[in-house]
């Protein structure tokens, strides 16, 4: 039998997903791991969806998704922003974030073309840049610069080959946001050099310092960004799976394209509930947004009390602290944490390779068990320095 894909093979597996393989088999694991609202969807939105079924809402939709959510999702950016997409051919509703993701690889790269990805990143943008043809070229984040990329550093990565730069603030795994002002520079730089921007928002409404700035607003940007959102952060409807893209009409007429024959149409069933989360969801968002808030403070100083250096994240639900003090790996400490104090968290290099000497966790979980997580790991970091 000939062998499968050379580019599915150099890929590895997930490092999230391999991490919790373990997990799963272990009990009493606090984790502080996964990157998923604790909070169930709001009633409303489900009642919303059960009552679309009854009345036999089961059927397949336009590829582009149905008129009522693109409708709902215009409106909403036109009135929150000043964003104006036509919901006939501008907005493609989409099975979670990851498959706007790799949509858009897909619908803009050759073989060949380079995308500039600042990393950490969330574990997907390179393998999909990488299945779609194109090359990844990571640009290195850092603690001191508080993780943010600079735009020096993606002008002086920019080669013939570039075809466009991914961004994504609020970051995963960082926490990390950024200025308008940082991103106009980026904006400016891919501009001069005719590049698209994808614009990876799914955090944005959890920002809690200052505002968040989206991208397709700055000057220059609207008509090379492709926007992708969708409603599993911020409404905790992570199972849902409900994504969508923003964009030029060309754009979005080839990600549909792809779409229309690989997967046809998002549920019926989810669309109908983010229609409810767009109309009705923005109390109970804004009061998980203000919970995340408080346990973002609970966890950081825990973090930074019990040895490992933490920089407060302006954004998403994640802490992302040094661990380079104890002498381990990031691999190490993370599998050694869990074995011998049964908390479980990320190690940063399932991010890229320059999240070595970092973990990450999350607090999309109650206050009472991150302290409970970050009293295990005072002592296990005491162990380890002594």
């Amino acid at each position: 039998m000939k062998p499968i894909s050379d580019v599915v093979q150099a890929t590895p597996a997930s490092g999230i997903r391999r991490f919790f393989d373990i997990v799963s088999q272990m009990h009493d694991v606090i984790s502080l791991g996964v990157g998923e609202p604790d909070f169930d969807t709001p009633w409303r939105i489900s009642e919303a969806c059960i009552y679309s079924l009854e009345r036999g809402k089961t059927h397949y939709t336009s590829n582009y998704g149905t008129p009522e959510l693109r409708q709902a999702i215009s409106e909403y950016w036109n009135q929150h922003e000043g964003l104006e997409y036509n919901w006939e051919d501008q907005i493609l509703i989409t099975v979670g974030v990851s498959e706007a993701m790799d949509l858009a690889m897909r619908a803009i790269l050759n073989p060949g073309d380079e995308v500039i990805c600042p990393e950490p990143c969330y574990v997907s943008y390179k393998p999909c840049i990488a299945f779609a043809g194109g090359v990844p070229v990571p640009i290195p984040c850092y603690m001191d610069n508080e993780f943010r990329v600079t735009p020096e550093h993606i002008k002086a990565a920019i080669t013939p080959r570039t075809k466009a730069v991914l961004i994504s603030y609020p970051s995963n795994p960082t926490g990390a946001t950024a200025s308008r002002e940082m991103l106009q520079q980026i904006v400016d730089i891919a501009k001069a050099h005719d590049l698209w921007i994808i614009s990876d928002e799914i955090y944005d409404r959890l920002t809690y310092d200052g505002r968040h700035t989206c991208v397709p607003t700055l000057p220059g940007a609207y008509e090379r960004t492709i926007l992708l959102n969708g409603f599993s952060k911020a409404y905790a409807m992570t199972g849902w799976r409900i994504g969508y893209a923003c964009g030029n009409a060309e754009v979005i007429e080839a990600m549909m394209k792809i779409h229309q024959y690989t997967i046809l149409c998002a549920p019926i069933m989810g669309q109908v509930a983010a229609v409810e989360a767009i109309c009705s969801g923005y109390e109970a968002s804004q009061e998980m947004v203000e919970e995340y808030n408080r346990r973002r403070h609970v966890i950081v100083k825990g973090l930074n009390d019990a040895g490992l250096k933490c920089v407060m994240p302006g954004g998403a639900f994640y802490a992302f602290p040094s661990i380079v003090e104890t002498g381990l790996s990031s691999d190490e400490f993370s599998e050694r944490l869990l074995f011998e104090e049964k908390v479980a968290v990320v190690p940063g290099t399932a991010f890229g390779e320059c999240g070595e000497g970092h973990i990450r966790c999350s607090y999309a979980t109650s206050i009472e068990k991150i302290e409970r997580a970050i009293e295990h790991i005072g002592r296990f970091v005491s162990k380890l320095t002594g």
